[in-house]
């Protein structure tokens, strides 16, 4: 068993801060100290961690000597910082945030994808976009069939990808429409109760796609490795509180049936294959909140590729845990041990 060590939570308060605090309980990671770092206005609440209520701290400030592990869920100009900070302070740092995720000098991982990143022992990692992290459990092991050529991904995200005020902002909103009262969005640009609408990022008037699924695409390629990968992806805000889903049409080099397919899935870690026609039963978000495995179903050959070399393919994650807490957990896991 790895020692016990000291680790910080940074963003303590957030959805993904709160996540990773359970996470470190309910997966028994070997805890000596815990710090809970949050903004000078959070400083003074109380978290429960076991059986212990512990108070948050004030970031600004804080000294990171003598901390192992940081886990950061913070902006990434708050990242960019801090992480910086706490590894000169000699910390091993997960960071949730953008702001190291394209640098060639810091590894973006998904353990079940390339955690063997990992055994060089990085002091800075980068956490995956939730979307990246969920898709890339599935297609690594549909790569290990035959060479992907080309993903296509149309996604479903969860109000849970924007945060807790998002979140509050669903169930508010749902609440006024039923009761037939008016809402004013003040956290998404558009009425969210029985609504969807394309992911509310900046549009690249250069390429008409939008800042989401850039970072999906960018960050796919790199999780797998494949600069050369084709891959397009529309991004969708869809009013469920947690769990992103994700069509994928995957293009291989070669025919590969979806019996083979499925049974990849269903033996791959991290994946838990759902896929019964009969009862219509697939990956849903209501199963997929609150669970680690990233569900898998669907699956059957695309009928638009005339050489058969393509898949359709449905996944859905919690995105708070595969596509945040839960891979930050795992990555200090293996990093601890």
């Amino acid at each position: 068993m790895p020692s016990p060590k000291s680790v910080a939570v940074v963003g303590a308060t957030g959805a993904v801060g709160s996540e990773m605090i359970r996470c470190l309980e309910t997966r028994a990671f070997p805890v000596k100290e815990l710090h809970l770092l949050a903004s000078a206005a959070s400083a003074g609440k109380t978290a429960r961690f076991k059986d212990r209520e512990l108070t948050m701290k004030a970031l600004d400030g804080f000294d990171f000597a003598g901390v192992d592990v940081a886990l950061l869920a913070v902006e990434a100009d708050v990242a960019k910082d801090t992480a910086e900070r706490a590894a000169r302070a000699g910390a091993l740092v997960i960071d949730n945030s953008s702001a190291f995720r394209m640098d060639p000098a810091v590894p973006l991982v998904v353990p079940e994808v390339n955690g063997a990143l990992l055994d060089a022992r990085p002091s800075i990692v980068a956490n995956p976009n939730c979307v990246a992290a969920i898709m890339t459990v599935a297609l690594a092991p549909l790569a290990a069939l035959a060479r992907i050529t080309r993903v296509t991904a149309s996604t479903y995200q969860a109000a849970s990808g924007a945060g807790l005020p998002a979140m509050r902002e669903l169930e508010e909103s749902t609440r006024a429409y039923l009761e037939g009262r008016p809402f004013e969005p003040r956290v998404l640009p558009h009425p969210y109760a029985f609504n969807f609408f394309s992911h509310n990022t900046p549009i690249d008037p250069a390429t008409g796609y939008n800042g989401e699924e850039t970072k999906v695409m960018k960050e796919v390629r790199r999780i797998m490795d494949r600069a050369d990968l084709r891959i397009s992806a529309t991004c969708i805000r869809v009013p469920v509180l947690r769990a992103h889903g994700v069509a994928m049409s995957v293009e291989f080099d070669t025919a590969v049936t979806p019996e083979t397919a499925r049974a990849a899935l269903a033996a791959a870690p991290g994946l838990r294959l759902v896929d019964d026609a009969g009862a219509n039963r697939f990956p849903m978000p209501i199963d997929a909140s609150g669970a680690d495995d990233v569900l898998v179903g669907r699956i059957r050959t695309d009928l638009s590729d005339p050489d058969g070399k393509t898949l359709a393919l449905f996944v859905c994650g919690d995105q708070l845990l595969k596509g945040a807490a839960l891979n930050a957990v795992q990555i200090a896991e293996r990093l601890a041990s």
